[in-house]
């Protein structure tokens, strides 16, 4: 059968380039390697981590904040297998979700590693070794991210472990060492940490969270080392022996000759890695077909997701920009719409971040290093969680929100928060700056009283140097 369309990899990107394509009138098919939809993020990504994030939230309360707010409980207990339990049912619940959604739109799955042949042509073999060839007018490649390899050091899944084994531990490390102090890093070492783990980051900058700015990422840090991560800035971790009870890890200064120091050793009993993500194009024939990669191995497009091949289009993680399941959505609503002669776009400008540690931090448009560095003038209004009444009452006064305003215009260039429910709050910004909203349009919306985001008006209010409530 001839299609329309063919999406290979059903992550968050392409089920929902497949949808929207079905939707504007087109016979689709993806194409899936593994058993369930959903890709990383809700097999073993966004939705599972989330899942422990929350769950090791409620653990961490009751045992620390109910007293104080008059709830008597004892000491809770961790029954893991539990909330290991909890978390997989959140996981089947939005793949057959996702699976349901493809069915109603009268997509086709193919479940095999998809190979393209030609830019007509993908082939599937499927689990029993078995081959078939579809065909089709246009390839949409959606395949997402693995997790990337520190070398010399090998993932074994058990003792040496990614995030895909870190959703999935059998019992609560002891001693826990993560290497990375990104997104990933931070929010799996959060859960081990409440769970009862002693928790170590090593990081090879002297910053956690790079990329974010640099006020939130200070904030930030001061917060979860008050929780009880401990963190091993500007250095690196050059090699881990396995071979004891306990695994031996080696860590030295990042750079001899700047920083100095000798290298030393710590002892863990799992190493978790997150240095990050790579794009995941393994066994496509993107080489025999003649597909252009960059220097770091993501796919190179046009400004319609297009590559140097006909009828061959990629969106996600696997070409330039955040690896972020929002922004791969965005662009597979855009490039379906594309193909059915529509004018689909994605607004990189306007892409919210968020790390669901606790409390969360979130972010959307530029940072305040990135406008020095561009030498835009702009005015900045800060508010902080202490002065902020409900922020008091629930007893959550950590963190800020900081807004960037043009300085000439006072369009609104960034916005940054770190606080309680900062994941939610940044849609406001995002939704502001998406119609090129001025500060004082958001200093002049009613906010409902009494409530967290009445912090995001203050902090408006404060580029003019005009918050009320500070």
């Amino acid at each position: 059968m001839a299609y329309d369309l063919i999406v290979i990899g059903t992550g968050p990107g392409g089920y929902v380039c497949a949808i929207r394509a079905a939707q504007l009138g087109m016979k689709v098919a993806v194409v899936e390697k593994r058993a369930t939809h959903g890709g990383t993020c809700l097999n073993v990504g966004c939705i599972p981590s989330k899942a422990l994030l929350h769950a090791s939230e409620m653990f961490e309360e009751a045992g620390h904040s109910f007293a104080q707010m008059g709830i008597g409980v004892g000491t809770p207990k961790l029954d893991l297998a539990a909330m290991m339990k909890f978390k997989d049912e959140g996981v089947d619940g939005n793949v057959k979700g996702v699976d349901y959604l493809l069915k109603k739109n009268k997509i086709d799955s193919v479940h095999g590693i998809g190979k393209i042949l030609a830019a007509s042509k993908v082939e599937v073999k499927g689990a029993d070794g078995k081959t078939q060839t579809l065909e089709t007018k246009h390839i949409v490649i959606a395949t997402g991210s693995d997790v990337a390899r520190l070398k010399g050091i090998e993932i074994d899944g058990k003792r040496i472990v990614s995030s895909d084994h870190a959703i999935a531990l059998d019992k609560v490390p002891g001693k826990l060492l993560v290497v990375g102090a990104g997104v990933i890093g931070l929010e799996l070492g959060s859960v081990w940490r409440r769970l009862g783990a002693q928790v170590t980051v090593v990081e090879f900058l002297d910053r956690i969270l790079p990329g974010l700015d640099n006020e939130v990422g200070r904030q930030s840090q001061r917060l979860l080392e008050k929780q009880g991560l401990a963190f091993r800035l500007g250095s690196k971790v050059t090699a881990v022996d396995s071979s004891g009870k306990s695994l031996k890890v080696s860590i030295e200064p990042a750079k001899n000759e700047k920083t100095g120091g000798a290298a030393e050793t710590i002892e863990a009993d799992v190493v978790l890695v997150a240095i990050g993500r790579v794009p995941y194009t393994e066994g496509l024939g993107l080489d025999e077909a003649g597909v252009t990669k960059d220097n770091r191995g993501r796919i190179v497009t046009d400004a319609h997701f297009a590559t140097n091949v006909k009828g061959i289009y990629a969106i996600g993680d696997v070409i330039a920009g955040p690896m972020l399941a929002h922004k791969a959505e965005d662009e597979g609503v855009a490039v379906a719409e594309i193909l059915a002669g529509q004018a689909g776009h994605v607004n990189y400008d306007v892409i919210p971040n968020v790390v669901y540690t606790f409390p969360e931090i979130a972010s959307v448009g530029k940072t305040e290093e990135e406008l020095k560095e561009a030498g835009t003038a702009y005015n900045a209004g800060k508010f902080p969680f202490t002065a902020n009444g409900r922020a008091k009452a629930n007893q959550q006064t950590d963190g800020f929100v900081k807004i960037l305003a043009d300085a000439k215009t006072d369009r609104v260039l960034g916005v940054h928060i770190v606080g309680a429910d900062a994941g939610n709050m940044i849609a406001e910004a995002a939704v502001a700056m998406e119609f090129g909203a001025s500060a004082e349009d958001i200093a002049r919306t009613c906010h409902a009283h009494p409530t967290l985001p009445e912090a995001v008006k203050e902090a408006a209010l404060a580029v003019a140097k005009r918050a009320i409530h500070m």
